[in-house]
């Protein structure tokens, strides 16, 4: 995202689709994604020794829009309806603007993850779409089979947001390693 794109300039259109995977729930777990631009292809994945499938499948579309190098319009693809209904419903803006809340007393999950992929957001124009989950859909396949290879490598890092109790971060990392 170093780069910008000049303001006449349309920006460049990516599609990106995204899935997470945890043997146990927690347990180890793996995201995966694959970008296409045109005729480019990249897939990156990656993984931590413990956490939940929720906090992969929205790792999933942090990895793939932190790899960007400069502004895009994004169409993103994730079978998980938890991460698109809370981006394109705006649950996630309201739980943040609430001091990352759901109601009165209930704590919203994972703001950690909400707070990066919100920043990203802002970066990117990006719409999510629902995608049905092992519906024969090449490209979610692809990303499942790279979440659940991911899930298994040895020396995962530990997800700090899992076990510190997912606290907002206040900056924006990059994710550790696992990227292909």
């Amino acid at each position: 995202m170093s780069e910008s794109t000049p303001r006449n300039e349309p920006l460049p259109a990516v599609t990106i689709y995204t899935d997470g995977a945890c043997m146990g729930n927690p347990g180890p777990g793996g995201y995966g994604a694959v970008l296409i631009n045109g005729d480019k292809w990249r897939e990156i994945s990656g993984g931590y020794r413990l956490t939940t499938n929720n906090r992969m499948e929205i790792m999933a579309g942090i990895a793939a829009l932190d790899v960007l190098k400069k502004p895009c319009k994004v169409t993103l693809f994730s079978d998980s309806q938890y991460v698109v209904n809370a981006m394109e419903m705006g649950w996630a803006r309201k739980w943040q603007a609430a001091g990352w809340k759901r109601g009165a007393k209930e704590k919203a999950i994972n703001p950690d993850l909400w707070q990066r992929l919100l920043h990203l957001c802002d970066t990117h124009q990006v719409h999510f779409h629902w995608v049905r989950g092992h519906s024969g859909d090449p490209n979610n396949e692809r990303c499942d089979v790279l979440a659940v290879e991911a899930s298994k490598q040895p020396g995962m890092p530990v997800d700090e947001g899992y076990l510190g109790g997912a606290r907002p971060v206040p900056r924006v990392a990059r994710p550790p390693g696992g990227r292909r």
